[in-house]
């Protein structure tokens, strides 16, 4: 097939200059484009080449779910999400993010059912536009790579803590001409980063075996851990700092607290989105892929709180460390300092599968982005022996490496956040615009003004619960938003009638399940700092001038002047297809 036949902008300047000038006119014309479910699933597909294996079934899923979400969210965010938001209300704050991270979790299993690629939520959302897919996929992209770098350089503290060293000044080089927050140089975390990186270039399903075995010692060591910190903690933990001047009580830093906290173990749950990724290589998506998606939040946000819970009655929450939390929670302690070895060891376990399940999604994120032709189709190309996206696995593998030499987990975390949280709230939207608009047959006018006035709501309340001084107005307000969200839900159910019926497996209770996830989404966001927006609005720009600068320009040039609408029959899964095991399909 020749894709190419309107001509490379990028052949000479001369082509480049034009299309340049063209941009105004392509990107009113790519940018609302949107793709189908077929297309999604055949011609769009076959630019990778050779097709990627169907090797996993539900229990490999809820084993990638476990090990990309356990080792990221206790071992990493736990400890400074407690000391400096929520205390002791750590427990609360997992509890709502995994509820947060449930309601978005079914948004995305109702896509990988139908439409089981390997582009998650880029996939999803090309099935509403490009643009929005582009900007969704840069935020993955980034969100992956960003938090691997932060998790490998989290397993140099836990690795030191288990044979007894302070990494930070045994095992990372201070340099003090670099600016703090990027001057402590991590040669294992980039060595971590690239091992890995081999690993799963050369097949998913060793690497999914690896991760059971990984992530299985790993709950072991969990387990272990909570039930000595339920048996030789104290509960006055809960409820009293070391330090009598710092705030007491369990929520010492009030609700506010309990949800910047929430926000920022959200990066715990980045997990399950890796799993949506897997979805092309899984036998019997309509059946695996709701129990592995599903069932590992569910899992992993009863293990999150427990392990919560076990911490704050451990430590008093201001004694709790930053970096390596339960291990440093058994140093001060005669006769349980050797647990902190043993938790040491059990968390670089779970570290490790967080970063190869993470570096499975991101690969395969990046692989259907170039697929795209948004960005090189050299990053969709499958290697032919191994089945795998070798060329996005190496290259984001690679800048990882880079990263973790010698950025802050701190900087790392809040950026991290920003996008993740955006990312949900965009499939959120994405779920609901597929279920009741139909291009060229319903106006989606009604479903857009609906999606813009319950997110506008929904921003009104989380300025209001930030910045409004307690007092009447600031809870006439609240409830104002409350009821006015719950209106919008109820007046656009019943006026707007769906189009779409998912044949095998759809989001329950639609609208209210999606619209719920977008405003828990919102809120959340409402509660990073400053700075993490500033970053995240120089990388959105970045990311916008690269898709008028390249983008815009190459997917015109594959697409023509093509603009993809969605059929007025949706593709079906084929379960024929699904039962083939591990028949290779071309």
């Amino acid at each position: 097939m020749d894709e190419n036949h309107h001509g490379s902008s990028f052949s000479n300047i001369r082509a480049y200059s034009l299309a340049l000038i063209q941009t105004p006119k392509r990107f009113a014309l790519r940018a609302g484009s949107v793709a189908t479910t077929y297309e999604e699933m055949t011609r769009i597909r076959t630019r990778s080449g050779s097709n990627m294996q169907k090797t996993l079934r539900w229990y490999d899923l809820i084993g990638l779910g476990l090990g990309g979400m356990v080792g990221a969210g206790v071992f990493v965010t736990t400890g400074r999400a407690a000391r400096l938001y929520a205390g002791p209300s750590i427990v609360l704050s997992y509890a709502i993010s995994g509820l947060c991270a449930l309601l978005s979790a079914f948004c995305y299993t109702e896509f990988a059912v139908d439409m089981p690629v390997a582009g998650g939520a880029f996939s999803y959302l090309r099935v509403t536009f490009e643009f929005a897919a582009f900007i969704t996929g840069a935020n993955l992209v980034t969100d992956y790579v960003l938090s691997n770098a932060a998790i490998a350089r989290s397993f140099t503290a836990y690795l030191g803590t288990s044979i007894g060293i302070d990494s930070s000044q045994k095992w990372r080089i201070t340099i003090h001409g670099l600016p703090d927050g990027f001057n402590q140089i991590d040669f294992i975390a980039v060595a971590v980063i690239l091992i890995i990186t081999v690993c799963i270039c050369y097949s998913t399903k060793e690497s999914s075996m690896l991760n059971i075995v990984l992530t299985i010692l790993h709950i072991v060591f969990i387990l272990f851990i909570i039930i000595i910190g339920f048996t030789k903690g104290d509960w006055k933990n809960f409820v009293e700092p070391s330090d009598p001047k710092k705030p007491n009580g369990f929520f010492p830093y009030g609700a506010t607290g309990v949800f910047n906290g929430a926000a920022m173990v959200y990066l715990s749950y980045i997990g399950y989105d890796a799993v949506s990724t897997m979805a092309e290589e899984v036998r019997n998506p309509t059946k695996d892929i709701p129990i592995g998606v599903s069932g590992s939040v569910v899992i992993v946000t009863v293990l999150y709180c427990l392990m919560g819970a076990s911490l704050s009655k451990l430590l008093p929450y201001d004694m709790i460390d930053t970096e390596a939390p339960f291990s440093t929670a058994f140093q001060g302690s005669k006769s349980w300092g050797w647990m902190s070895n043993v938790v040491g060891v059990g968390a670089s376990f779970g570290i490790l599968t967080s970063i190869i399940v993470a570096m499975l999604g991101q690969a395969r994120y990046l692989c259907v982005i170039g697929r795209s032709n948004v960005v090189p189709s050299w990053f969709a190309k499958v290697n032919p022996k191994t089945s795998t996206p070798v060329n996005a696995s190496a290259f984001l593998g690679i800048l990882t490496a880079a990263i973790s030499l010698f950025t802050d987990l701190n900087i790392l975390l809040n950026l991290v956040s920003i996008g993740t949280l955006f990312v949900f709230y965009m499939v959120g939207n994405a779920v609901i615009y597929r279920r009741y608009v139909t291009a060229g047959v319903t106006n989606p006018w009604h479903t857009r003004l609906f999606l813009l006035c319950f997110t506008f709501t929904a921003i009104i309340f989380t300025l209001t619960w930030q910045l409004v001084p307690p007092g009447k107005p600031k809870v006439f307000i609240l409830v104002a938003c409350t009821v006015i969200a719950f209106a919008f839900i109820q007046l656009f159910q019943f006026a707007v009638p769906q189009v779409l019926k998912p044949q095998f497996w759809g989001v329950p209770l639609m609208p209210w399940i999606p619209s719920i996830s977008i405003f828990l989404n919102v809120f959340l966001l409402g509660s990073l700092d400053k700075p993490s927006y500033v970053r995240f609005g120089i990388f959105s720009g970045l990311t916008v001038l690269v898709y008028l600068l390249y983008s815009v320009h190459a997917s015109f040039d594959a697409e023509g002047n093509r603009n993809f609408v969605r059929k007025d029959v949706e593709m079906p899964n084929f379960p024929d297809e699904n039962d083939h095991g591990d028949d290779v399909h071309v």
